[in-house]
């Protein structure tokens, strides 16, 4: 009996070996570099249904052997692995710069079921799985250590900062993770053809993330910067997306500034009161006219009550008036935005309305409300996009919209959305340090439509938010500048804006598309510094703060050689944002590449910086 027993002992422990031999000899792993060498993916197959993946930049382990995969697919086989390198560069219609370097290192694991595509980039890595549809995806986000992190929050001010261990519910990209002092990292998608858009499921008390999302189609994206402002200056989303489709003209998307007709409804001044409607309409398009500007922006309730199935949008409300404006808008070279929302846009012919407007000459449609699934939103957002492509139409998607995921590369017409919280939206007005997080965590999406701008810091008499505004006068002018957008939609009456013609000066000079942008300095949460090139060569370089005071010194290292003429608009000495909120000073000056220039930043506060190269 000893004797069996130990028999039967000794084969199972060779069944065991078998086995584990048999696994390790279906370990198979590949690394991928970024171009530059400094990021560093590594995929391996751990077991006989597990594959892994560890992401490292500049020698540090940042996320640890994370799952990639398809649920319910068991006996995975490497049949094949392929590997190319791709460097060229894309010339957008607008965006953030005007020639973007599109180089990476590309992987494909050829396996039973499906592929898993792999791109590694100077600035963050990606993948995604193709030929299989599969309900839930096993990709996991297992970080090397308990960082910080920030996340998207609708429109409320942004979860973090929160160490990972902490996060106990679901989290809404992006998610940007601080490892170190000089190394960043953003969690994102880009290119989500269809399925429900990512979210991030924490595993509370570890590092480790999930993705319950079902479904996807999608690139899964790891951002890496050694600055929060290199997130913010990076294309990798809108690379990973397919660029237009070939012969199809975007040449009439006109990004730039735009003014608006909501927040001025109820503003008095000189015995005028303004409204929505063709009067007050004909002010804001001569105040855009005379400043360059590129449209105005009608919202809700021109054709009816916004929320009723009544509204017709286009033949109820004002309907006729909004073809007066159009017309006198063409006179002045200036576009007209069109709302409509969900309840419109559902109750009556999408198709039919949209092509009226295209048809009407207006240029752009805000979209508003739109309801339904997460999914479903995705797939209605794409194809009103489509639409207004057809018929020439910009397009900006409002009130918890689906989140940026690079659709501008494939559609230039979709120039903005309201990912975020709006200045003064929702009879609510956001902190300082809302503004100095969101730029660093939202924005890394892609353009955001937060409605910058107000120079009457009071806001009494106004009919839908009559509250004072928690900034100063320059930092309402130096956000303007700050959030990437291809509609800078500005919310206050032309009398407000010619006070003060050194900031309006600074607001008409945003002319796209940009030459160039650079996050100079800045800290999630406390500042930022931006400098943007606009379109005739001129630089803007704008700041803001959080509820902090501080003292910075600009560098100017962004500039050609030469000589500069430099309009420097900044907070008084006793500026303040809860007590003296317009209080400022300007002064004008010449300067160069080498020059630094010290900036006081007051409490909620900004400065605004115009340089025009000296001939």
């Amino acid at each position: 009996m000893k004797f069996k027993t130990k028999l039967i002992v000794f084969v199972s422990v060779l069944v065991q070996l078998s086995a584990v031999l048999s696994a390790q000899s279906k370990k198979q792993s590949v690394t991928i570099t970024s171009p530059d060498k400094k990021l560093v993916v590594q995929i391996e197959q751990t077991t006989a249904n597990t594959i892994e993946y560890t992401f490292r930049a500049d020698g540090h382990l940042l996320i640890q052997k994370s799952r990639l995969g398809l649920e319910a697919v068991n006996n995975i086989r490497w049949n094949k692995v392929s590997t190319s390198s791709v460097k060229s560069v894309w010339k957008p219609i607008w965006g953030k710069r005007k020639n973007v370097p599109d180089h990476y290192n590309q992987t494909i694991i050829d396996l039973t079921s499906y592929q898993i595509k792999v791109r590694v980039y100077n600035d963050g890595m990606a993948f995604r799985y193709e030929g299989l549809t599969s309900e839930k995806e096993l990709t996991e986000f297992n970080f090397a250590d308990n960082y910080s992190a920030w996340y998207y929050n609708g429109e409320q001010h942004n979860i973090g900062p929160e160490k990972l261990h902490e996060a106990a519910d679901t989290r809404k990209p992006i998610m940007v993770v601080k490892a170190a002092e000089n190394s960043y990292m953003a969690v994102h998608e880009a290119n989500l053809e269809s399925g429900e858009p990512l979210l991030l499921q924490p595993h509370k008390g570890t590092n480790l993330f999930s993705v319950p999302s079902k479904n996807a189609k999608a690139w899964r994206v790891v951002m890496h910067g050694r600055t929060p402002g290199e997130l913010i200056d990076s294309h990798l989303i809108e690379l990973l997306n397919p660029e237009p489709v070939k012969n199809v003209d975007f040449s009439w998307v006109k990004p730039g500034v735009a003014v608006w007709d909501w927040r001025i409804d109820g503003a008095a001044v000189d015995g005028f009161k303004y409204e929505m409607s063709l009067e007050s309409w004909k002010r804001m398009v001569d105040l855009a006219s005379a400043n360059g500007m590129k449209s105005l922006v009608l919202d809700a309730n021109w054709y009816g009550e916004e929320f009723s199935k009544e509204s017709d949008p286009l033949k109820g409300g004002k309907v006729q008036q909004v073809h007066q404006i159009i017309a006198y808008g063409k006179e002045k070279n200036i576009g007209i935005w069109l709302y409509l929302n969900d309840v419109g846009g559902k109750n009556y012919p999408l198709e039919k309305t949209l092509k009226q407007y295209g048809d009407w000459g207006a240029s752009g449609v805000k979209y508003g409300f739109m309801q339904g699934s997460p999914e479903e939103k995705n797939a209605h957002t794409q194809h009103i996009t489509k639409l207004c492509a057809e018929n020439h139409l910009m397009v900006d998607f409002h009130d918890d919209p689906v989140h940026p995921y690079g659709q501008m590369r494939t559609w230039p017409n979709a120039v903005t959305r309201e990912f975020c919280q709006a200045q003064l939206d929702a009879r609510r007005v956001f902190e300082p340090k809302t503004f100095v997080t969101s730029v660093f965590v939202n924005m890394v999406a892609g353009p955001l439509d937060m409605n910058n701008g107000t120079f009457d810091m009071e806001q009494k008499g106004r009919v839908d938010n009559p509250m004072p505004v928690p900034s100063t006068l320059t930092a309402e002018a130096a956000r303007t500048l700050i959030t990437f957008s291809g509609a800078t939609i500005i919310p206050d009456i032309p009398e407000n804006y010619n006070k003060y013609p050194e900031l309006l000066q600074f607001i008409s000079a945003q002319k796209q598309p940009w030459q160039e942008s650079k996050t100079i300095s800045g800290q999630i949460g406390e500042y930022i510094v931006m400098a943007r090139q606009n379109a005739e060569g001129d630089w803007l370089i704008a700041a803001a703060t959080n509820e902090e005071s501080r003292q910075i010194h600009i560098p100017l290292k962004v500039l050609e050689k030469g000589t500069y003429k430099a309009v420097i608009v900044q907070d008084g000495d006793d500026a303040d944002f809860r007590t003296n909120k317009v209080s400022h000073k300007t002064i004008s000056k010449e300067v160069n590449r080498n020059d630094l220039i010290p900036i006081k930043l007051a409490p909620g506060g900004g400065a605004c910086i115009l340089l025009q190269k000296e001939k």
